[in-house]
């Protein structure tokens, strides 16, 4: 696979992050500066001009502090620069940077006919779930799951199913029995998988991609796939789109992905939906026109090219950067707060931090951190009434300033409650 061509080298120099990209043929190096802080208050912000007060440090929402690759910026101001922004036609050069960039990264072939493009990935998952259930049916997902995958359950008039997963170490597995029992139920008609996994940070393999499918196909369970944050891998994890597993897998699913997570340009409201069965891409299709949420804006899909096209450097040091804001934070709740635990961060670059210790529950500790630390989090509540109780979500795609100021003052909150 072609991601495990670059063996990235990172250093610190002057306050920015060199990484050298070597290959066996070639060796590229890029300065990006993500120890910058770019002031995102007062700009229509929802991570940062949400919070009630101009003290609190935002980590709790998914966006990056970051600016976007200098290529994303370079295409779009040059089409800003056209000054004529009407009704958009999605160019042939779209579809081939998507297949381009899944071949070249991921080592997964994807015919062009397979794409439908829309607005975001949870527009995707509601048209998905719409078009591939009838009311009443269970969708199961993966608890703790993703806020939203409850919304666009409940939104297509379908039951919401949980499988529980299950703590092993300072990481996640399936409870195999547990999902093969909710498959099995009449009523159960798709599985709502998140890969990689948010919020516990698990990179699913392809031995376990390969296991859900087989236990899905022996239930005729229809496997949809949120891939949102398919290009934020630690070092050491690989990332396997499902539908490259096998051709059963890729017969039995329907993947949803975005540039928008890796590249910082969730505003930019661009998504795609991958399906190799006709007869589900018809539906889904329809779906999409019927929701009105088939046309894009004209920025996206030059955001999306210029990210597929010329930023795979820019990522990979985004990714080195982020697992060293990770360590880092690991580092710093062991010394400060060593009765919490600290999920391992195989993918993503939001951290799931148990709180059990402190005897509350999670929303009671985000409340807590917000009135007295001045710091936003994600009580893990959202994410599943039992099994968030006891866990917190944190966001470190921030400077490290930033995210030194924000656990800084997290240990400063939760020490009392910790002894």
């Amino acid at each position: 696979m072609a991601c495990n061509r670059y063996l990235p080298v990172v250093m610190f120099e002057n306050g920015k992050l060199s990484c050298s990209l070597q290959t066996n043929l070639f060796k590229v190096t890029n300065n990006f500066d993500f120890d910058k802080k770019i002031i995102r208050r007062g700009t229509q912000s929802m991570k940062w001009d949400v919070p009630d007060g101009d003290d609190v440090i935002p980590m709790w929402v998914a966006d990056m502090d970051f600016q976007a690759a200098p290529a994303i910026r370079r295409a779009l101001a040059e089409r800003v620069s056209h000054g004529v922004f009407g009704y958009e036609l999605v160019p042939e050069s779209y579809y081939q940077a998507i297949v381009s960039w899944f071949k070249r990264r991921h080592d997964w072939t994807i015919d062009r006919n397979w794409i439908i493009y829309t607005s975001g990935v949870v527009p995707a998952t509601s048209a998905a779930i719409k078009a591939l259930t009838l009311p009443g049916d269970n969708v199961l997902v993966q608890s703790p799951a993703y806020n939203c995958f409850f919304s666009s359950i409940r939104n297509q008039g379908c039951q919401i199913l949980e499988t529980s997963l299950r703590p092993d170490g300072d990481s996640f597995v399936m409870d195999w029995d547990d999902f093969e029992a909710k498959c099995a139920l009449e009523k159960t008609t798709v599985f709502l998988l998140c890969n990689p996994h948010n919020p516990t940070g698990r990179v699913w393999t392809a031995e376990e991609l390969s296991h859900m499918n087989d236990i899905c196909l022996r239930h005729g369970v229809k496997v949809v796939s949120d891939e949102i944050h398919c290009e934020l891998v630690m070092p050491g994890y690989r990332f396997t789109p499902f539908a490259s597993v096998s051709e059963e897998c890729r017969d039995n699913s329907v993947i949803l992905n975005s540039p928008s997570k890796s590249f910082n340009i969730a505003g930019l409201q661009i998504a795609n939906i991958i399906c190799r069965n006709d007869e589900w891409r018809r539906r889904i299709d329809r779906v999409i026109n019927i929701f009105e949420v088939c046309d894009v804006n004209p920025f996206g899909p030059v955001a999306l090219e210029a990210a597929y096209n010329e930023s795979e450097d820019w990522l990979d040091a985004l990714n080195a950067y982020i697992f060293d804001n990770y360590s880092f934070l690991k580092d710093t709740l062991r010394r400060e707060l060593p009765q919490l635990g600290v999920t391992r961060l195989e993918g993503t670059y939001l951290v799931w931090v148990n709180t059990a210790s402190l005897g509350l529950p999670s929303d009671v500790i985000a409340d807590r951190l917000l009135r007295d630390g001045r710091v936003m989090v994600s009580a893990g509540t959202m994410y599943g009434e039992k099994d968030g109780r006891d866990y917190i979500r944190l966001n470190i795609a921030c400077p490290r300033a930033t995210l030194e100021e924000g656990l800084r003052r997290i240990a400063a909150t939760l020490k009392p409650l910790a002894k």
